[in-house]
């Protein structure tokens, strides 16, 4: 196509003085010109372009400019309809296909325990933000762990001392409640009860970061959010879990001691001096090695679920939800799985408490 580049000409997007008629077709009027069909030389042979014409899904039109004198320059059309066109490029085998948000946040979890995991090895921890998320989850954690566990331990005492006393077992109470304690009720309560205070607060301020960009921030500044917020709040959950897991476990055993000494009649000294024959150090080191994986769990589900979060403030309270069950749901999971692997060959700790 010939270029009228000596042309004085505008770009003309607007229908104005233009008209589209019932079939489809759209009558242009121009003021300068008097006939809008023209001959348009394309390859050397001479084309008709008429004044009836569909209405494409793109349209330009050069209108040149007669006020200088110049001649008139043919009106110019590019027409684009893609209804009928065939696509170039072939759809690959499930090109639309993607995957589900459980599978892809489950994928999520576990790349960024990997990062953490690499980074501490290379020593790339926020510090000051690490003893800052340790306090948060230790000392400001302690009282509700204790009171939880204090009260647990007086029920599990209830339930399993009128039992015990009815048998004449009184000497074997103490063995079968530090057993308890030990295996099973300390590392799994305190875990609960980190991942309702802690977890949920982990998944809430990360994903409120994420739908306010505030992450983004962090990466134009030159700062890695994993460094900086996922790896100290980990480190901070695997150290503090272990010392509430041991102060729950001491608390336990001080008000279930009291409570069958109080109103079941059987002596603290009983209960203490049973509950010293029947625990080994393997017992508590099981312990510690529980709510040390229980805290990563937490720690890690719920900054997966926090730094995913998408949808704004709704976003946010279904992340917290969502990283507070699923992280129950991993505590449960891994209790099972350690306590087969821990425990499978006991079954001599009581002989010594009859």
């Amino acid at each position: 196509m010939q270029t009228a580049s000596h042309f004085h000409s505008f770009l003309c997007f607007s229908n104005r003085r233009n008209t589209i008629k019932p079939d489809g077709w759209m009558k242009m009027q121009t003021p300068h010109l008097k006939k809008l069909s023209r001959e348009l030389h394309y390859a050397g042979r001479p084309r008709t372009h008429k004044s009836l014409m569909t209405v494409p899904l793109t349209r330009l039109c050069a209108i040149a400019n007669t006020d200088d004198g110049s001649p008139p320059a043919p009106v110019l059309q590019e027409y684009t309809n893609t209804n009928h066109v065939p696509n170039s490029e072939a759809e690959t085998f499930l090109g639309k296909w993607s995957p589900p948000r459980y599978l892809w946040r489950g994928l999520s979890v576990l790349i960024l325990a990997g990062q953490v995991i690499i980074r501490t090895l290379k020593g790339k921890v926020h510090w000051r933000n690490t003893l800052q998320q340790l306090e948060r989850v230790g000392p400001r954690s302690v009282g509700v762990c204790l009171l939880t566990s204090a009260f647990v331990g007086m029920a599990f005492t209830i339930q399993f001392v009128r039992e015990f006393t009815r048998l004449g077992l009184n000497r074997s109470v103490g063995g079968v409640l530090a057993l308890a304690f030990a295996r099973e009720l300390s590392p799994v309560v305190t875990s609960i009860v980190v991942a309702g205070r802690i977890g949920s607060a982990y998944a809430a301020e990360l994903g409120t970061m994420q739908v306010s960009e505030q992450t983004d921030t962090l990466r134009v500044l030159g700062a890695d959010p994993v460094d900086y917020l996922v790896t100290p709040r980990v480190i901070a959950s695997c150290i503090a879990l272990p010392f509430l897991t041991l102060m729950c476990f001491t608390l336990g055993m001080a008000s279930s001691a009291l409570l069958a000494d109080s109103v079941y009649g059987i002596s603290i000294n009983i209960i203490l001096d049973s509950a010293q024959r029947a625990l080994k150090s393997w017992d508590i080191i099981s312990a510690m090695i529980k709510s040390q994986v229980f805290g990563a769990i937490i720690s890690v589900v719920s900054c997966a679920w926090g730094v995913t979060t998408m949808g704004g403030a709704k976003g946010v309270g279904e992340s917290t939800t969502s990283a507070v069950v699923i992280s129950l749901v991993g505590i449960f999971i891994a209790d099972f799985a350690l306590s087969y692997c821990f425990f499978q060959g006991a079954g001599d700790s009581l002989k010594n408490c009859i």
